[in-house]
């Protein structure tokens, strides 16, 4: 920061003492003056240019090390300062291992962002992120300094790991590049083959490890509020690894929800609260889970061609314990049943309709690794459960990835 600092005030000196000789020469040919006029001019922008940029990179930095909440600025609460391990790149770095941004290096695009893989020039491969698709440039700035707030304090094998940034022409985030792809990737796409038993049992408990950090361990609560396939990306290993945290949501410890406006999420992923309501708290992104634990079993999307959605297909085997035909049928008969019967009853305790109903993510982790499973413990009265659902199907396209953008009023106040 202090060498653009440096350049900024250099720059300023320069463009000073062109203007200056302007004013103070004898007069000068008429083509060297306009030289010296267009020079003066071009010292003056670089001087704003490096002037704002500097004050971004003073605004960045002091959300990465914690010293003020990016969430709201108004927030008093304010987490301790965490030290960044990441750094800031040039553009010359992440264009170079983005081959120029390439399109075959094209591997992601969102309503807020494209994604890039590269590799750089001591051979890691890297994943840049590139903010697109803002009204504004002061709104594409709250998106970056959003999602760079929020992941500058995440430190968890389960969670998409951030090298650093570049603010160079552009918002570039550069994270670790996951080289197997999403999730849903591996799951839905026709030349990828079935994925084995054991690696979705593997992938369910490494993403509900990354969950819990991020709502009890992380340094600040967070609420992703867009847990599906697409956003868990899966490492050599294939190991999961939680992504994009563009729509992330800070709560503070004090705070029970949040109330948020407009509604962003993914339909068929959207618990019902949120969806009517706009309110936000942990139990948002459990309900997503939920969805996303019945996509691993099933191999089914969460909204199908024909806008019927997983979990009401799904609900009637979960009611009647007919766990087999939840199975994805390129399984077969290669799955662990004592497996099947722990995701299944998480999944059905996650996509309870009524928020206060469904566990927390520390009590699906210990149900997953070998909790006991008491149905006496999770039972309820009938009468407790919302019997009438509402999805919002209606206005659905047949796009694979459905997301939505719908404005909605909230009951306590917005975000």
């Amino acid at each position: 920061m202090q060498s653009i600092i440096s350049s900024a005030l250099h720059t300023a000196f320069l463009g000073l003492l062109l203007q200056l000789m302007l004013l103070h020469l004898p007069p000068l040919p008429l083509c060297f003056e306009a030289s010296l006029l267009w020079l003066a001019g071009l010292q003056s922008r670089r001087m704003r240019q490096l002037y704002s940029k500097s004050r971004s990179l003073k605004r960045l930095m002091s959300v990465a090390i914690g010293r003020r909440s990016r969430e709201e600025e108004s927030t008093e609460e304010i987490a301790a300062p965490v030290k960044s391990t990441w750094r800031c790149f040039s553009y010359e770095e992440i264009h170079a291992a983005t081959d120029g941004f390439r399109k075959d290096n094209l591997v992601g695009r969102g309503g807020y962002a494209v994604v890039y893989r590269g590799v750089m020039a001591d051979g890691q491969a890297i994943a840049v992120k590139t903010m697109v698709g803002a009204s504004t440039d002061e709104q594409r700035e709250k998106d970056f300094l959003t999602e760079l707030g929020t992941v500058g304090h995440v430190r968890h094998p389960n969670v998409s790991a951030l090298l650093g940034c570049c603010i160079d022409r552009g918002l570039h985030l550069v994270f670790e590049f996951s080289s197997r792809g999403s999730v849903s990737s591996n799951l839905h796409d026709a030349s990828s083959p079935s994925m084995a038993w054991k690696l979705r049992h593997g992938i369910a408990v490494g993403t509900a490890h990354g969950l819990h950090y991020l709502h009890k361990e992380c340094p600040r609560r967070i609420i992703h509020r867009d847990i599906k396939a697409s956003n868990v990306l899966l490492t050599a290993n294939f190991q999961p690894q939680i992504s994009d945290f563009g729509l992330a949501k800070w709560l503070p410890s004090e705070w029970t929800h949040r109330a948020i406006s407009p509604i962003e999420g993914t339909f068929g992923c959207l618990a019902p609260e949120y969806f009517m309501h706009g309110i936000v708290d942990e139990k948002t992104d459990v309900f997503a889970f939920g969805v996303f634990l019945l996509e691993i079993i099933s191999g089914r999307k969460p909204v199908d061609g024909s806008h019927r959605s997983l979990l009401s297909w799904a609900r009637p085997f979960l009611d009647d314990g007919s766990l087999q035909m939840l199975v994805d049928p390129r399984l077969g008969d290669d799955y662990d049943m004592e497996q099947l019967k722990r995701l299944s009853f998480a999944a059905s305790l996650c996509i309870r309709v009524t928020a206060a109903l469904r566990p927390s993510m520390t009590e699906i982790l210990e149900l997953l690794e070998g909790g006991e499973i008491s149905q006496d413990r999770w039972k309820m009265l009938e009468e407790e459960e919302v019997e009438e659902e509402f999805w919002g199907f209606d206005d659905l396209d047949d796009d694979d990835d459905d997301d939505c953008d719908t404005p909605s009023t909230p009951s306590t106040g917005s975000s």
